[in-house]
């Protein structure tokens, strides 16, 4: 009986090649997958970043900061009232303005009304009174010439009279001038000069009231508040952000990419990213900008002997559809071809 038991412990010629070859089959599959694994195609992650635009929003009015109608995180529209700045200064003009507005127009009118009735009646009966006086002066030196002539008066009295005459003549000259000016109205250059005058008023006028527009603070895009930089009561200069505005709804993904990952990368193909924010959560991206030159370079080894500073582009990649809950700020992880 031992000398059977010592008979199967033995293993056969036949058992001893088979376990060679199972082993020679392990080893050549372990050697073809380091081989497969070596030159089949590599993917590496790529962390990007969510960014959105962001704005400073200012004045362009050096003044005290009236109030501030929105609150931190508060979402706004394009053209809602965030704050109010308080100018006593442009108040003050606005009043002044307003009066050489009124009183240039008004001599504008008037340059192009001409006279008023009242005035052309007064002037008429101002020329006709001149015109009866030099009726009566001229009478009067022909009457004292003819005495003058025949030795009945002095011939200083004629002098006289011929004088009182020629004053008696252009005065009625003077009057009828002042008739006709109130008739035909102004002259051509003073009714543009008046215009002009008004023109400029207004001008001014519309100046004023740009600066007073500046005085409210608007949403230059829709978005959510972030910080308040200034708070009410406080002296804020011209171009001095008050708010910072996000805008939150339109976001992008900023990658920094090696150029020898750049192969496949164009405007408009589209990657699949995971968000970890939002549990993992799958989307889809579309290249939107690529820059056009690399940012920085790092060193990257070809050989033990020889290397060559691999160039970064920035890369920004915008969501195909609307992601729920995306926010500047949170990372997106991809999958990217090495």
């Amino acid at each position: 009986m031992a000398a059977t038991e010592a008979e199967l412990a033995v293993p056969s010629p036949m058992q001893g090649k088979t376990g060679a070859a199972a082993l020679a089959a392990l080893v050549s599959g372990v050697v073809a997958l380091g081989l497969w694994l070596a030159w089949s195609p590599q993917t590496g992650q790529v962390q990007g970043i969510v960014d959105a635009r962001e704005y400073r929003v200012a004045s362009k009015l050096t003044g005290r900061l009236a109030e501030v109608l929105v609150a931190e995180g508060e979402a706004v529209q394009a053209g809602q009232l965030l704050a109010r700045i308080d100018s006593p200064e442009v108040s003050a003009k606005e009043m002044q303005v307003n009066a050489a507005v009124e009183a240039a127009q008004s001599q504008a009118d008037k340059a192009e009304t001409g006279a008023r009735r009242t005035d052309i009646t007064a002037a008429e009966a101002q020329w006709r009174r001149a015109a009866t006086a030099a009726d009566l002066a001229r009478v009067t030196f022909e009457r004292i010439n003819r005495l003058a002539n025949e030795g009945v008066i002095a011939g200083q009295k004629r002098d006289e009279a011929r004088t009182n005459m020629i004053a008696s003549q252009e005065a009625e000259r003077a009057a009828r001038s002042q008739y006709d000016a109130a008739l035909s109205g102004a002259r051509v250059d003073d009714r543009r000069a008046a215009l002009a005058q008004a023109d400029q008023a207004r001008g001014v006028a519309a100046e004023v009231a740009a600066a007073s527009a500046e005085t409210r603070i608007l949403a230059p895009a829709s978005g959510e508040v972030g910080r308040r930089l200034a708070q009410p009561g406080e002296i804020v200069g011209a171009g001095y952000p008050v708010l910072l505005l996000t805008e939150v709804q339109a976001p992008w993904v900023t990658v920094t990419l090696r150029e020898d990952q750049m192969k496949d990368v164009a405007k408009g193909s589209e990657f699949t990213g995971t968000i970890p924010a939002l549990g993992d959560k799958s989307a889809r991206f579309k290249v939107s900008f690529i820059a056009p030159a690399g940012d920085y370079a790092t060193w990257r080894a070809t050989r033990q002997s020889e290397g060559f500073d691999v160039k970064g582009f920035e890369v920004r990649l915008t969501p195909v559809k609307r992601v729920p809950g995306l926010r500047p700020g949170m990372s997106v992880l991809f999958d990217w071809p090495q």
